[in-house]
């Protein structure tokens, strides 16, 4: 059974107030948008996620791990129709659609609905209305609603794939979300039970009940990584993913990245999985000169196998030779695409030791690195 996440982030979000759209803001020392993507990666059914951006911010979130992007449309229904077209190429058995704006989305509630689409075509989680229900006007209470059978409606909202797109397709004009363009294609939509934590950002003031809520849940690791290696004969050194020209090169088993192996060491460091040796052994050949973006990635992965985020990660070279600056920017944005993170979660700097020990000696390159992970 393959399942896609759609999430829906096209909109501006003006009543949140003045500033960047809320997809985009931050929250909880992240961005509304990684939250809520953080959930399903970490949801072990969940294999594909499609990112609905607005035109506008294409370029603000380059495709990740399993993460695709497209634009969106005028209406939420538009921005949706566009997801699902997009998905069709190669189309899912089932597509949960969820409103980037609820970053605080339980897994229990991701299982609910995938529970569901077993005995039908849609399902959605909902919270019953247990308030009293006025009808008002000019700020006076001018009658009652009863209140029994009402539902506050929350996402994700699942469908089975084919189902959902054809509705779209048949669907003309606007649409409250998607079961109402279900409904109206006849498809039949169960309740599953909602969660209070899933709230949807709508004004000012809920960011800070959202931080609250992900204050309480998150995991946060920090890991250090330092790696040394001396210098041998070459014409360059491979420092944070990139080659630098040099008169002498590094000596190690592997290609000796002395910065790619500190920041590698970091992670599985806040993971407290030892370091690269334990995973690549330096006595096994087959890792004889091999390229250390292998062992980032690696890392990277095991991260996110375990449901953590890359918050950031911080390098510091410290040698004489060869200068770091002119070549910082590219070992940044290298490092981010190895990782599958923004380049702006990426810092690279060095420093010298003043002609001090063997790095003043210009005998070799230390590396020390720091490494932030995150669990929602």
């Amino acid at each position: 059974m393959k399942i896609a996440a759609l999430i829906v982030a096209a909109g501006r979000g003006t009543r949140a107030g003045p500033g960047a759209p809320k997809q985009w803001r931050p929250l909880a020392g992240q961005r509304v948008i990684d939250w809520t993507l953080a959930r399903f990666q970490a949801a072990p059914e969940v294999g594909r996620i499609m990112l609905v951006l607005h035109p506008d911010d294409i370029g603000a979130f380059p495709p990740a791990r399993n993460i695709e992007v497209t634009a969106g449309g005028a209406s939420r229904a538009a921005s949706v129709r566009a997801g699902l077209e997009a998905l069709a190429a190669d189309p899912p058995d089932l597509v949960l659609i969820h409103d980037v704006a609820r970053p605080c989305l339980p897994q229990t509630v991701i299982d609910a609905v995938i529970t569901a689409l077993a005995i039908g075509p849609g399902a959605a989680p909902a919270l019953p209305v247990t308030d009293a229900l006025w009808q008002g006007t000019d700020g006076r209470v001018t009658g009652t609603r009863d209140r029994a059978g009402l539902y506050r409606a929350q996402t994700p909202q699942g469908f089975r794939f084919a189902a959902i797109l054809a509705a779209h397709r048949a669907h003309a004009g606007k649409a409250a979300d998607d079961v109402e363009i279900a409904r109206a294609a006849g498809l039949e939509v169960r309740i599953v039970p909602g969660h209070e934590d899933n709230l949807k950002i709508t004004h000012a003031e809920d960011f800070a009940r959202a931080e609250r809520i992900l204050g309480g849940q998150m995991d946060i690791r920090l890991g250090h990584g330092y790696d040394v290696h001396r210098f041998g004969p070459g014409d360059h050194v491979m420092l944070c993913g990139i080659a630098v020209p040099h008169d002498r090169g590094l000596q190690g088993h592997s290609d000796a990245d002395v910065g790619l192996h500190a920041i590698t060491d970091a992670i599985y460091g806040a993971l407290a999985m030892g370091d690269i040796g334990r995973h690549f052994p330096p006595c096994d050949p087959q890792w004889k000169g091999a390229e250390s973006h292998v062992f980032l990635r690696h890392a990277a992965e095991l991260a996110r196998e375990q449901g953590f985020t890359l918050s950031n990660i911080d390098c510091t070279l410290i040698c004489e030779r060869p200068r770091v600056g002119p070549h910082a920017a590219t070992m940044q944005a290298r490092m981010a695409d190895i990782l599958g993170i923004d380049p702006a979660r990426v810092s690279v700097k060095a420093t010298t030791s003043e002609r001090l020990g063997f790095t003043g000696r210009e005998e070799g390159i230390a590396a020390m690195a720091t490494a932030a992970l995150v669990k929602p």
